[in-house]
């Protein structure tokens, strides 16, 4: 657009946000492959690493855990839209329910990782590790709100979201069946984290493209994504 004078006036509003838009558009689609994809760099990290101690393998591996939970928050704020448009108020409440138990678990399994991170950081050994993880676990509340029932938190919210979607017929039902197997799976045996990552990659990685997942926007009653 052009002033009276001739010149060109500085774009304003949608057009000069639009840029920014797209950007976050972006990024919150693909926190849905890459929050799995991090957690899968942690699980092969851990099996490199077999003294679990302190040392490069044990921070990188950490790390790569913390960028994927903290990946997880975009994506379960993006299931939580995709299943809550409309004006259903159980609907609605459900969805809140399971992305607030899942955020919670964020905060459980962040917390963990930055505790691990701190006795690797400060231990030459994996003795040492083993007595500072003692006297950090034996302070009132730790444990259960960081290594036990807090983390649980994490795969309650998920398995809610998209038990939801899939209720709702915006998801297959076999992709929340295989988000519950891939938590048997971590949950079974460590060292299967690997595997469990790649059935959470295949399970979430094309939700970023549901409606309202990124973006706000009500799903179309009556029609089936397939996804």
């Amino acid at each position: 657009m052009t002033s009276g004078n001739g010149t060109r006036a500085p774009q304003t509003g949608t057009a000069a946000t639009a840029p920014v838009d797209a950007a976050a558009t972006t990024w919150r689609r693909s926190a849905f492959a890459a929050a799995p994809v991090c957690m899968t760099a942690y699980g092969l990290t851990r099996l490199i690493d077999d003294r679990h101690g302190p040392g490069p393998d044990w921070s990188l591996g950490h790390l790569a855990l913390l960028a994927g939970v903290l990946l997880f928050v975009p994506v379960f704020l993006g299931l939580r839209r995709a299943a809550a448009p409309g004006r259903g108020r159980v609907r609605r409440w459900f969805a809140d329910a399971g992305a607030g138990i899942g955020l919670l678990g964020v905060l459980a399994v962040t917390g963990q990782v930055l505790i691990d991170l701190f006795v690797g950081f400060c231990s030459v050994d994996r003795a040492t590790m083993n007595e500072l993880f003692e006297r950090v676990q034996s302070h009132a509340g730790v444990k259960p709100v960081f290594y036990t029932v807090g983390p649980l938190l994490f795969y309650v919210g998920l398995v809610l979201l998209m038990t939801q979607l899939a209720a709702l017929r915006a998801i297959a039902a076999w992709r929340p069946v295989v988000v519950v197997a891939g938590i048997v799976l971590a949950a079974g045996d460590l060292d299967l984290l690997p595997v469990a990552g790649v059935l959470f990659l295949l399970a979430l990685a094309p939700l970023g493209g549901l409606p309202g997942a990124v973006v706000p926007a009500p799903l179309i009653p009556g029609t089936d994504p397939g996804l």
